[in-house]
């Protein structure tokens, strides 16, 4: 059943809808929404929703309870292919609880959170920008973690990052729903305006791991791998110091030591390497520059620091 939650009159006579797939079977009550599609540059939720609901279709008989998939709260920003709400320039992560009484955007904001919260569980599926790839992960700040993280090692994620909570998170779904009872996981995974099949398919394979671990599900689960979670350890950045073309000399996931060689970036004009990129710690790369063009304080890689001393086994 496809319903539209929020909506608000647009110019000549159309209108902004934000719709939901609800998928129910069986007696139970329990909830699980599955949201994506928030900024308009991250496509890897929408492959992903389209398997989760094209298989729950097909195995309907096994589901014990209510799925809701939102596979797109910024249509106009996947439209368009802009990463905020095109015609406001706004970002729209950085809105909500949002208003009643207040602008467009923020109505619908909340009226986006009025129908998500009473879930037992919301996935918040998000990418990364187009200048970074980012490995298979759940974010969650400091606080919420002792509820969360449970449900986050489910999820069949490689990492888990516990970091501080910073003010502007304040202003996001994630944290919106949180501080409302409804646990909300947020995965970040691939690069901006792509779609990475085998991570969707990864998380894919922890949604219904979390559904079987809740009750909803009957049907068989594929393993799970044990994420390695940030509590306790540092997060190192390498930003360049020089403008030109990045050109990485290690894997997406690798694990390396402090001075490492990592990359270089280049002059196109002069053809020498402006800069040794060397790593600034010893651990493991989660975040690697994608978009090769930088400029001085650009971000090329976060390497997450081993527990205590040595790199990741």
């Amino acid at each position: 059943m496809i319903e539209t939650i929020a909506t608000a009159a647009l110019a000549v006579n159309e209108n902004l809808n934000i719709q939901k797939r609800r998928i129910q079977n069986g007696k139970s009550k329990k909830r699980l929404s599955l949201v994506t599609g928030t900024h308009g540059d991250e496509l890897e939720g929408q492959y992903l929703a389209y398997i989760v609901g094209s298989y729950l279709d097909e195995h309907i008989d096994r589901l014990d309870g209510i799925v809701d998939i939102y596979p797109a709260l910024n249509p106009m920003g996947i439209d368009s292919i802009t990463r905020g709400v095109p015609m406001f320039d706004l970002d729209m992560n950085r809105v909500f609880p949002g208003s009643k009484d207040g602008t467009m955007i923020e109505m619908i904001c909340s009226m986006i959170v009025d129908d998500i919260v009473g879930s037992d569980v919301c996935i918040d599926v998000h990418s990364s920008n187009i200048f970074l790839q980012e490995i298979p992960q759940i974010r969650m700040s400091v606080p919420t973690a002792p509820v969360l993280l449970p449900y986050a090692k489910m999820m069949n994620v490689d990492f888990i990052w516990v970091h501080d909570a910073a003010t502007v998170l304040e202003s996001t779904l994630a944290h919106t729903l949180n501080t409302r009872g409804t646990k909300t996981l947020v995965v970040e995974m691939g690069v901006g305006m792509r779609i990475t099949k085998e991570y969707c398919k990864q998380l894919f394979d922890g949604i219904f791991n979390l559904l079987k671990e809740l009750g909803m599900w009957s049907g068989e689960t594929a393993p799970v791998r044990e994420p390695i979670v940030s509590e306790g350890r540092e997060v190192g950045f390498v930003n360049s110091d020089a403008a030109g073309i990045f050109v990485p000399c290690v894997s997406f996931g690798e694990t390396v030591e402090k001075g490492n060689h990592i990359g270089d970036v280049v002059d196109p004009l002069s053809s020498k390497i402006v800069e040794k990129v060397d790593a600034v710690c010893d651990g493991m790369i989660f975040t690697l520059r994608e978009y090769p063009v930088v400029y001085g304080g650009s971000l090329l890689a976060r390497i997450l620091q081993p527990a205590s001393g040595g790199t990741e086994e």
